[in-house]
């Protein structure tokens, strides 16, 4: 019998702790590139990019669990597989947005790249397509 199946429970927790996550995760990261955006010198100082990290190791072992709990394989479930893809732009777009960019004009942009990658990985996610909805 499939765990799933036996523990309908674990997977309802798991959905929402990773909802949760994923909610906080996205609001941190706003407010952090909101205040890069004005100049402030609070987003980038190391207690917040441990909350932040702290936030997405908890989002990531939730995705993980729900991936073993319901089976789901990125090669064969596509819509997977591209949400999977975003995180890497999403994580390597939001590192410009916030610090890496050189220029006050190139964190804006990439800050609103990577806020409409996470948009996407959602839609992504809540319609189970890869195009989102």
């Amino acid at each position: 019998m499939r765990l799933l199946e036996s523990a309908p429970w674990l997977y309802i927790t798991t959905l929402t702790i990773h909802v949760t996550a994923v909610s906080l995760s996205v609001a941190l990261f706003t407010a952090r590139g909101l205040g890069v955006a004005v100049h402030h010198q609070w987003p980038i100082q190391p207690k917040w990019r441990w909350i932040s990290v702290g936030i997405d190791v908890v989002l990531m072992s939730a995705g993980l669990m729900l991936w073993a709990l319901l089976q789901l394989n990125p090669l064969v479930d596509h819509w997977l597989g591209v949400k999977l893809a975003l995180l890497v732009v999403y994580i390597v777009l939001g590192s410009y947005g916030l610090k890496r960019a050189r220029t006050h004009r190139a964190r804006l942009l990439f800050f609103a790249l990577a806020l409409l990658c996470a948009l996407t990985m959602v839609s992504i996610a809540l319609m189970h397509n890869p195009v989102g909805g």
